[in-house]
């Protein structure tokens, strides 16, 4: 007696991804084509260097608020301890070079935070960056950061007033190419939760923008 046996199709296996769409293609392009641009009006650097402030060793970053000038800050955790910069004037105003062991990286703590320093001593400071979180990539009045990959594993950051991707209008107008992370790992970018700071991290050093007036100009935040 024969038994007869059911059998199926073999499942079938792609070999790998489909090719990119033409549209794909396009936008891949427009955004390798796009080189890196000065922030607009009325953003400006906060650093002289064009790298930011070197961080050896960066792990992530975070935001707070000085309590008596009201300027954005901006804490920096690295391998070799926690730092403390002011993001209007760019000095480092704060440093600590042996951070208590179960406080010195933020996935020491289930909301990934770490002790602030200085003006802000006695608080606790979200931390973005290696070990996950993240910072605000849009502002009320329409600012928004994204970053793209179209030449992987090189990050681009981009800042635009047109709502993010796709950039159907030329580049320059209403978005910018503003940082390439070419020589090292991209941990953190987004805006303060004022709105006033830009702030890009890569594993070696942190670049800031703001659009509050350099010391001494007089003037208030300009939008």
């Amino acid at each position: 007696m024969t038994k007869e046996t059911e059998t199926t199709a073999p499942v079938e296996r792609h070999s790998g991804e489909p090719p990119i769409t033409a549209y794909q293609r396009a936008l891949r392009d427009r955004l390798l084509a796009a080189p890196v641009v000065p922030a607009p009006a009325p953003w400006r650097p906060v650093f002289e260097e064009a790298y930011g402030a070197a961080v050896g060793g960066l792990l992530g970053i975070g935001f707070a608020s000085h309590p008596d000038s009201g300027h954005d800050l901006v804490v920096v955790v690295s391998h070799d301890g926690h730092g403390l910069f002011d993001a209007v004037t760019g000095e480092k105003i704060a440093r600590d070079r042996d951070p208590d062991p179960e406080d010195s990286t933020p996935d020491a703590v289930t909301d990934l935070t770490c002790p602030g320093l200085g003006p802000v001593a006695g608080s606790r400071v979200r931390i973005a960056g290696l070990f996950g979180g993240g910072l605000h990539t849009t502002t009320e009045d329409g600012w928004t950061l994204e970053a793209v990959t179209p030449a992987w594993p090189n990050d681009r950051v981009l800042l635009s007033v047109d709502g993010g991707l796709p950039h159907s209008g030329p580049h320059g107008e209403e978005w910018w190419h503003i940082f390439h992370s070419s020589y090292s790992e991209l941990r953190a970018f987004g805006f303060s939760p004022s709105g006033e700071t830009i702030a890009v991290a890569t594993s070696s050093d942190v670049s800031l923008w703001t659009r509050r007036p350099e010391p001494g100009s007089g003037g208030g935040v300009r939008r």
